[in-house]
């Protein structure tokens, strides 16, 4: 049989999830106990593909960690060395949205990791997990979606790992990518994309990696007065993000504590909006984006504070110094570089 009529392999990897959860006999509520085989039944009896499954968790999404996720990123990677065109991961949607950024700072292979879960376990009406599942399976089979790293499938939607994030708690459509927009759709059984393959930044290696310690998100607001983060440093965390209020900025109490911290531990300055960048330049006051610069203090451009945790976290894990974290944040979060 000839390269070009071989049938795509796909390998799929469940971690569990709402997509996997179903009351027992006599319960009442959702849990985990679908495997992979169970997931997709005869889902791919129609799709032109081959498909490897295998069960690696059975978690909720809000005990995901980074040991599943790198055993997950291991487990990808070595199906992609076996053969597999893309890989599929299957898992919460609770915190979806960081696994898939996490797999993009990490993937380094040209096939895609797409992934995708379900607002509805299968035991209500009209759920969601099948028709989603489907749809990360047409996009990890198809040559182009070689090259665009990690993506998300979703409600027909296909979303960039850097840019979606889950904006509803109970909606099937969750997953937004504001303000870029979805990077294609699903129609007719096939995608569709919108923009042209883009250059990616270099994978983190992350074979020695130490993920221990703390990298906390500390959000900012009314009579912030820095006590928390103050706290968090003497407790001896690795690093921290601020979710700051508008374009990056603090108070003039939280400025006083980031500025006595900065010798000793890396801070970044995320906005907590949802949207839209930290600035640079606009502003003076105390606790203004400018100020905390002058600190020392890491601005995290268009990523949000979530994203931002794992890139911080990640740098920290493998040792980067204060100048790789600057530059890494700069290349991942601003557009201008």
């Amino acid at each position: 049989m000839s390269s070009e009529s071989r049938r795509p392999l796909v390998a799929v990897a469940a971690l569990g999830g709402t997509i996997s959860m179903v009351p027992g006999d006599g319960e009442d509520h959702a849990v985990p106990r679908l495997s992979a085989k169970d997931l997709l039944g005869g889902l791919v009896d129609d799709l032109a593909m081959d498909v490897r499954a295998e069960t690696l968790a059975g978690i909720s999404s809000a005990s995901m960690d980074f040991a599943t996720l790198i055993k997950t990123r291991d487990w990808a990677a070595q199906a992609v060395d076996e053969g597999a065109q893309g890989v599929v991961v299957v898992q919460g949607t609770d915190t979806l949205e960081e696994t898939a950024y996490f797999f993009e700072l990490t993937w380094a292979s040209e096939a895609p990791i797409v992934i995708t879960g379900a607002m509805r376990n299968p035991s209500l009406p009209s759920a969601d997990g099948a028709a989603n599942l489907v749809a990360a399976l047409t996009v990890a089979a198809d040559p182009r979606s070689r090259g665009r790293g990690s993506l998300v499938a979703f409600n027909d939607d296909v979303h960039l790992a850097r840019w979606v994030r889950k904006a509803h708690s109970s909606h099937v459509e969750a997953f937004s990518s504001n303000p870029a927009g979805p990077l294609g759709l699903l129609a007719e059984g096939a995608v569709h994309y919108f923009h042209p393959v883009a250059a990616r930044p270099a994978a983190l290696p992350v074979g020695d990696a130490d993920f221990s310690g703390l990298v906390p998100i500390v959000e900012s607001g009314v009579e912030d007065t820095g006590e928390l983060l103050e706290t968090l440093v003497k407790a001896g965390v690795k690093g921290v993000v601020i979710a700051a209020n508008g374009a990056g900025h603090v108070s003039a109490g939280a400025a006083d504590v980031i500025e006595r911290a900065l010798p000793e531990v890396p801070i970044v300055i995320a906005g907590r909006t949802g949207a839209g960048p930290t600035f640079r330049s606009t502003y003076g006051f105390r606790g203004s984006e400018s100020d905390l610069i002058a600190m020392g203090a890491t601005m995290a451009g268009w990523l949000d504070p979530r994203k931002s945790r794992l890139l911080l976290h990640t740098l920290l894990a493998t040792g980067a110094s204060r100048d790789r974290i600057e530059a890494e944040f700069r290349l991942r979060g601003d557009l201008d570089t």
